[in-house]
């Protein structure tokens, strides 16, 4: 019969129905992590395309590959502000720029995501990553501040320079935005509190060193971008059905041309 305290008991019980705690992150296991506000999840493989696989965007890999590398090696780096037209490569290449560094320097460097609604919890995600002897690129995909977003606005701006806590120069952050949903040039007409949340917006995209600007695709950037990737694989195309299923989808883009390459590929029998 146990004769322990019925609180001890209780409390012994309990113990036994709670979920094991959740182990520490290893921060230099894993290529790549998604910061989900308390903890960091480690995924094992990072999915990226090769850089070569990346067309028509040649200056943006060069210079984000560039400064990826610089931080890895211990150099100094910019924080990066990738804007510009959608389905242009973006986000591809913030992943490929890390692998392909990741490639040539194993365990230099790893992909940190911030998951959506994470913003508030910078500093304690920054507060782990301190002391750990590899570089880090934290990625923050599809910026956008809505009608509440000041406050997070601010919080950014003070993460990237001015914070009283200085940040350590082995993390840096790779940001990607459609520009004009973080830097609004206001009007003459503008409310006072309007143009004040255009000058935050402003003010942090001046905080970025490196800015790269994506721009849509005109027909014949449209077309190299398909040729680049249909010919590795020998397919060939008519022009004029590539730009009809650009047309349907509403923008020559990078991301168009791969969806009718794969439509290429598919009816080919293929793997792109």
């Amino acid at each position: 019969m146990d004769r322990r305290d019925p609180l001890e008991r209780i409390a012994t019980a309990l113990e036994r129905l709670a979920p094991p705690p959740t182990p520490p992150t290893d921060w230099l296991s894993a290529p790549a992590y998604v910061w989900e506000g308390e903890r960091a999840r480690a995924v094992p493989a990072l999915d990226a395309l090769p850089l070569d696989n990346l067309h028509g965007i040649d200056a943006q890999k060069a210079a984000l590959r560039e400064n990826c590398a610089r931080l890895a090696a211990g150099a100094a780096a910019h924080d990066a502000l990738l804007w510009g037209a959608r389905g242009m490569g973006k986000s591809a290449l913030v992943r490929a720029a890390v692998a392909d560094v990741q490639a040539q320097a194993p365990g230099a460097l790893a992909l940190v995501q911030l998951a959506p609604g994470t913003l508030p919890s910078f500093p304690t995600l920054i507060a782990r990553m301190a002391e750990q002897p590899r570089a880090f690129v934290l990625f923050i995909d599809d910026l956008g501040f809505g009608a509440d977003g000041r406050a997070a606005m601010l919080a950014l701006r003070s993460l990237l320079d001015g914070g009283v806590a200085p940040r350590p120069a082995h993390i840096r952050l790779a940001v990607t935005a459609n520009r004009r949903g973080i830097v609004e040039r206001a009007d003459t007409s503008a409310a006072i509190h309007e143009r004040d949340e255009r000058d935050d917006a402003l003010a942090l995209a001046d905080r970025f060193g490196l800015s790269l600007g994506f721009h849509p695709a005109d027909k014949d950037t449209y077309l190299a971008i398909l040729e680049g990737y249909t010919a590795p694989l020998g397919l060939s195309f008519d022009a004029e059905e590539a730009l009809a299923f650009a047309i349907q989808r509403g923008n020559r883009s990078g991301r168009t041309a791969l969806q009718f390459a794969t439509e290429l590929a598919g009816r080919a029998g293929v793997r792109l």
